[in-house]
């Protein structure tokens, strides 16, 4: 049996002392930032497994809240740069944070043990999880002993915590039928990602349960995947609906798809929504302001935000976290990208 890595192996592979290293993980501010990336370091190497429990105890509060989403690969700066939804969902964050005296800082994790050396380096008292993680992950996540909120989680495990989200299937379902009410019948659905998981998968379970009450028949071709939700990405897609025939009509899980559908479509000829009707899904600022105004689903993004991390700083405050699932409503805005058929 291998032997427990201590306090004073950390130390000693470090050259420091043990209570260097227990300023370090008790986010005391007497170290020097070299100092402190020597220490972590070495916890890294040495797979050290601190008693988060005691730390959590012992520790001051930072009144720093983190938010982490899933990192493959460089994704993030694109939708970062493209997305205004992240700008929403943070100003949110954000909003709250400051009305409390409490900061927030955000980071793409891709590896567990990234997210526990990152939440001990910051000495953050909350994460506000945003997204799909894989199971390794949350393992790693729930041994930091810090309250945790999960935001859009489809996940087992986010039912023993707060959870906010919306309800997807509705909003997949009243998209699709406006577009149905409106005579279309060749209609494609564009999700962000997979359309079996999370998110996307339920709002493409609603896209086929208002194909199915209109006696609809789902078939090939009546999804494109979309991989990420960018401007270039639905520009893209645009392309290849462009030489589509059939298609008349497309719902897709974000406002930025749908924008870059119809910038592309547009360039190639066909007029939205004299030629072509779509629908998107957030309303994002943006979305009411683009020519033509876009139809879309509307979730309040800005409220998200600011009620996750209103659940992070309770739980900090009264050292109690609530197992319970909020559910945001939606509701479909129309506009001028989708048309009665002709």
């Amino acid at each position: 049996m291998n032997q427990k890595i201590t306090i004073r192996d950390v130390a000693k592979h470090a050259s420091v002392s043990p209570a260097t290293v227990s300023y370090v993980l008790n986010g005391v501010n007497k170290v020097s930032d070299e100092t402190k990336e020597r220490v972590l370091l070495a916890i890294d190497e040495l797979n050290y497994q601190p008693d988060f429990t005691a730390i959590s105890l012992s520790k001051r509060k930072s009144k720093m809240l983190g938010v982490i989403l899933p990192l493959v690969g460089d994704t993030l700066a694109p939708l970062f740069k493209e997305n205004p939804y992240y700008s929403e969902l943070l100003s949110g964050i954000e909003y709250e944070c400051r009305t409390n005296g409490y900061d927030f800082v955000i980071s793409g994790i891709s590896k567990a043990d990234e997210c526990k050396i990152w939440v001990m380096k910051r000495n953050l008292d909350s994460l506000l999880v945003l997204g799909t993680f894989p199971e390794h992950v949350f393992e790693e996540m729930k041994t930091l002993s810090i309250p945790l909120v999960f935001i859009d989680s489809f996940e087992d495990y986010a039912k023993y915590y707060s959870n906010i989200r919306i309800d997807d299937e509705l909003g997949g379902y009243l998209g699709t039928k406006h577009l149905i009410d409106l005579g279309h019948r060749n209609i494609c659905f564009i999700p962000n990602g997979r359309i079996d998981i999370a998110v996307d998968g339920q709002r493409f379970l609603g896209f086929k349960r208002a194909l199915a009450e209109a006696n609809i028949a789902f078939r090939d071709g009546m999804t494109i995947e979309g991989n990420y939700n960018t401007f270039e990405n639905g520009y893209k897609i645009g392309k290849e609906i462009a030489g589509n025939k059939e298609i008349t009509a497309i719902f897709t899980s974000s406002d930025i798809t749908a924008l870059g559908i119809i910038k592309s479509l547009n360039d190639h000829g066909i007029k939205v929504p004299d030629d072509f009707s779509i629908v998107g899904f957030d309303d994002l600022m943006i979305s009411k302001y683009s020519s033509p105004s876009l139809t879309t689903i509307r979730q309040d993004v800005f409220k998200k935000g600011a009620l996750s991390a209103e659940l992070a700083i309770k739980a900090i405050e009264t050292n109690k976290v609530e197992a319970k699932e909020i559910m945001l409503p939606v509701e479909l805005v129309i506009r001028s990208s989708t048309k009665e058929m002709e």
